[in-house]
């Protein structure tokens, strides 16, 4: 997800020539007419024969949605059907289902979420007399056992008994090791008005974490884990999202003069009947299924490959405010596919959607979904290059958050770190937009351990900071360290090593160990588990007379937050001239004694801003009170300047 414009925001691979080819074809299993018509329960389908997938899997698909939903304008509500297959990818028994109903973030004031944001998410409040919520009308299982009287409501994060955003299911029996269960549902979406990613703006809608999602379950090694389980959180102001990987069939029924963008491919064209329209789409290898609607999409479409790129539809579903821009999005698009897949991997998949909401949709917009991602709202008819810079974002969350999936409820810095340093860095290649370093480093006011909960730091600003900025600076530290072609080894190596497996921060550690063949302890420690940042500081000159037209210039440096290898210093003297040191930082302070026929008038450590994680910039500089006889002489130089100046411009 990518900050309001305005805000700071805060690897390279390719997959082998042997890669599957992106998935498309549709398999037989799927090839019924839609209806449309309110749907019968959706059921499972019959694993499809080897021969008539599209390829091998590329995941391990451990769940498998059938979904029918229906839109209705008026009452901006969702009335949905899903047949829920889940596999156990564990060694143990598993008792009970959880599932995450995360329009009940926005049932009322009192939940986990609207608690912890105060209504606010970026830039965007939650609308008065406007609420969000989910209820299940009927849960049952594969033989149709109500299983609705025994779930509860859990809240394992925070025990706050007001928030519904995650449920527990007891099961009829225990589901064995690779052994499967199927549930089936009922439910109603009560769409807010657009906030914090879900919602309508009149007659546009999106709908991102709209369906009763099945939380993820964690095999034995996987992040660490000691024991296979589930990962269970609620809805939180500042956490995104995780799941596991599985397959999608959703029909989507709107009124018949909607145009329809979602994950994955359509399986037919849509079909029309009785002033409404059904679309059928199909996805496999994802872990997540999104959608967006409006009867004013301006649609344009365009195939695209490049190397590493096979062959994608890029899908633009566009504001009418925003249909002369196109060319924009799209060569924004074919940007970061292009490098994004040059640096890390092939893109597996063959569309990628992008929507512009309407002007006020920014709630809905600058977020990513498996295969389909939003843009800002298409409020500015002359927007700047913060248009591109969005879709290069969202595009780059394909990679670390659709195709390496990391944990953005305990790990955030992996997606959005790792997405703001690949953004920058085809701004800079593409668009000419260079990072402003300095700047983003002196951002970070509030620095925090990256391996954290998202909703453990103080606040929003401070889950900015750390999860986008710092992360990114982090990156950007170990690149400066070891260079850019080793670091664009060690993302290769990261992304082709964790695609589809969910790494930690640990695995990344590894791979940069692996990669540098050195310790990378020390700097973790401090920048990543830890919450330092780099804080070296000029506590004094002192000035001594040595006679004969000499002078000694003592100069204390002192380290004040974390270790880097080389602190460049400036010392500059009161006759103009200057020398320039470094010091390898070990030691907690460092005294610097020279001698010259003048004295030390200022010091500057770090002049050419290229420490990145130093974040006060302000103790890096010391001017000295010069002896009285350089102050003349400098004040005589001055004047003999301006004399030169004025006396030339007279000329």
């Amino acid at each position: 997800m990518l900050f309001a414009a305005g805000a700071v925001l805060l690897s390279h691979a390719l997959l082998p020539s042997s890669a599957p080819a992106p998935q498309g074809t549709i398999p037989v299993a799927l090839q019924e007419e839609p209806s449309a018509k309110k749907p019968d329960m959706p059921q499972p389908s019959a694993p499809v024969p080897a021969n008539e997938q599209a390829s091998a899997p590329l995941s391990y698909r451990i769940a498998e949605y059938h979904m029918s939903v229906a839109y209705t304008p008026e009452t901006q509500q969702l009335s949905g059907q899903q047949a829920l297959t889940w596999e156990n990818p564990g060694t143990v028994p598993v008792q009970e289902l959880y599932l995450h109903l995360y329009p009940n973030a926005f049932a009322s004031k009192n939940t986990t979420f609207m608690r912890e944001s105060g209504g606010k998410l970026r830039s965007d409040e939650a609308k008065e007399g406007t609420s969000g919520s989910m209820e299940l009308l009927s849960v049952k299982s594969e033989d149709g056992e109500d299983l609705s009287k025994r779930m509860t409501f859990v809240q394992p994060d925070d025990g706050n008994k007001d928030d519904h955003t995650l449920v527990k299911i007891p099961l009829p029996k225990p589901v064995g090791a690779g052994e499967k269960v199927t549930i089936r549902t009922e439910f109603l979406v009560n769409m807010p008005a657009a906030f914090a990613r879900m919602g309508y703006v009149g007659d546009f809608v999106m709908a991102g974490q709209w369906f009763p999602k099945v939380a993820a379950y964690e095999r034995k090694g996987t992040r660490g884990r000691a024991e296979p389980g589930w990962n269970l959180h609620q809805y939180h102001g500042n956490s995104e999202f995780y799941a596991d990987f599985g397959l999608y069939d959703v029909k989507i029924q709107v009124p018949a003069s909607y145009i329809v963008a979602a994950t994955g491919f359509p399986v037919k064209p849509p079909v029309t009947d009785k002033g409404l329209k059904t679309y059928q789409f199909y996805a496999e290898d994802v872990h997540d299924f999104a959608w967006s609607a409006s009867p004013h999409f301006v649609y344009v479409e365009e195939p695209f490959s490049a190397p590493q790129v096979p062959g994608v539809k890029i899908k633009l579903y566009l504001d009418p405010n925003h249909q002369n821009l196109k060319d924009r999005y799209l060569y924004a698009a074919k940007k970061a596919l292009a490098r994004y897949s040059q640096w890390y991997g092939t893109y597996p998949y063959s569309t990628l959607s992008i929507v512009v909401p309407p002007p006020g949709g920014n709630g809905a917009g600058g977020m990513e979904y498996p295969t389909l991602v939003t843009a800002w709202g298409a409020s500015d008819k002359d927007p700047d290059l913060e248009l591109e810079r969005v879709v290069v974002h969202e595009i780059g969350h394909q990679f670390f958050y659709g195709l390496v999936a990391t944990n953005e409820f305990e790990e955030a810095w992996l997606d959005e770190g790792f997405t703001s340093y690949a953004e920058d860095k085809v701004m800079e290649m593409d668009f000419g937009e260079k990072p402003n370093l300095p700047v983003e480093s002196s951002y970070v006011t509030a620095p925090g351990s990256l391996q954290q909960n998202a909703w453990s730091y103080p606040g929003h600003d401070q889950y900015a900071e750390n999860v986008y900025t710092r992360g990114k600076l982090v990156l950007k530290a170990i690149e400066q360290q070891v260079g850019t072609k080793t670091m664009d080894r060690i993302m290769k190596t990261y992304f082709q090593r964790w695609e589809f497996k969910h790494p930690s921060t640990k695995d990344f550690q590894a791979v940069v160990e692996e990669v540098t063949k050195t310790s990378w302890e020390d700097f973790f420690n401090q920048y990543v588990y830890g919450s330092m940042m780099m804080d070296y500081s000029v506590e004094s000159v002192r000035v001594k007379a040595q006679g004969a037209g000499s002078y000694e210039s003592t100069v204390e440096i002192a380290k004040r937050g974390g270790n880097s290898p080389t602190v460049p210093i400036h010392f500059h003297f009161a006759d103009g001239t200057s020398v320039d040191k470094t010091w390898d930082g070990k030691e907690n302070s460092i005294e610097f004694k020279l001698t010259h026929t003048a004295p030390v008038d200022w010091v500057r450590i770090d002049p050419a801003y290229s420490l990145i994680l130093e974040n006060k910039h302000i103790n890096n500089f010391y001017q000295t009170e010069v002896n009285q006889t350089w102050q003349i002489r400098w004040n005589l130089g001055i004047a003999q300047l301006l004399q030169t100046i004025f006396g030339w411009v007279a000329w």
